[in-house]
């Protein structure tokens, strides 16, 4: 539980929002140290948990998988593009379905994925491997303006990801050794929140993600609609959708489906 030791008083906003009790620089400051140990100690309790993950075995995978790509059929070792290490995000996909219909939660972080060449100083390579087909998901890459590599895993989802196939969103690390290829690490729900900075900035403010799960003082600012894939989406569409709409661009994946409504979104991976 949070320490609520600086907020036993507080008084509200013009809106009517509680606000944090207000003291002395004095105490604020000794009671932003106290919190500051226990980030200290996050950190290095993160550091640790880096640090017994590079320590894990490793799983030896078929480098002659084959995914869809801009060329046509290539294998996984190729999605390398000659690096050492690859990161490969399986981006959700609801097949046949229009563009708001695609998964908020997978399109949110994507979103932040923009300059690579950080990853690839150290020998990184950050692909997508799109769940659903290639013709259909290259086209929402394309609406929402990403330039990173974009596969399809669709026809491979089973060798690739085993009992994991389940359609959620997941993040696999990979590893080469010449023509070998090992998966060392993988995660999926909240631990694909590594791609994400929005939320890690959101917990730095004083009423975080305003989210109803989240604990917060009594009366702290939140948004009850801010639940389930209503946390991602505006309107009936992942939210970044809607400045891609505002500058013209085109959401047609070439489904049935097409058409620039909002539609009622399927259920998508990103739990809490």
């Amino acid at each position: 539980m949070m320490n609520e030791t600086a907020n036993t008083s507080v008084s509200a906003a013009g809106d009517g929002v509680a606000l944090p009790a207000v003291v002395d620089r004095a105490t604020w400051r000794a009671e932003l140290d106290a919190l500051r140990i226990r980030e200290k100690g996050h950190t290095r309790e993160g550091d640790a948990i880096a640090a017994a993950r590079r320590r894990l075995p490793a799983v030896v995978i078929d480098a002659g998988i084959h995914l869809m790509g801009p060329h046509g059929s290539i294998p996984l070792l190729e999605a390398f593009d000659g690096r050492r290490l690859l990161i490969a995000y399986y981006f959700m996909w609801h097949h046949g379905r229009p563009a708001a219909e695609q998964c908020e939660g997978c399109t949110w972080n994507n979103t932040q994925v923009a300059e690579l060449s950080y990853l690839h100083s150290r020998d990184i390579t950050y692909a997508v491997l799109c769940q659903g087909p290639y013709d259909e998901s290259i086209r929402y890459r394309d609406f929402m303006g990403w330039d990173m590599p974009w596969y399809s895993a669709h026809a491979a989802l089973d060798a690739l990801l085993g009992e994991r196939n389940t359609g959620g969103m997941h993040l696999v690390c990979y590893l080469r050794d010449g023509d070998r290829v090992f998966e060392t690490y993988w995660t999926n729900g909240r631990g694909v929140e590594a791609v994400d900075y929005n939320y890690a900035l959101m917990d730095l403010t004083v009423y975080g993600r305003q989210e109803p799960w989240e604990d917060s003082p009594t009366g702290w600012l939140q948004q009850p609609h801010f639940e389930g894939a209503n946390r991602i989406r505006t309107n009936g569409r992942p939210t970044a959708q809607w400045s891609r709409l505002e500058a013209g661009r085109s959401d047609d994946l070439g489904t049935p489906g097409r058409g620039a409504h909002p539609g009622n979104a399927a259920p998508c991976c990103h739990g809490a």
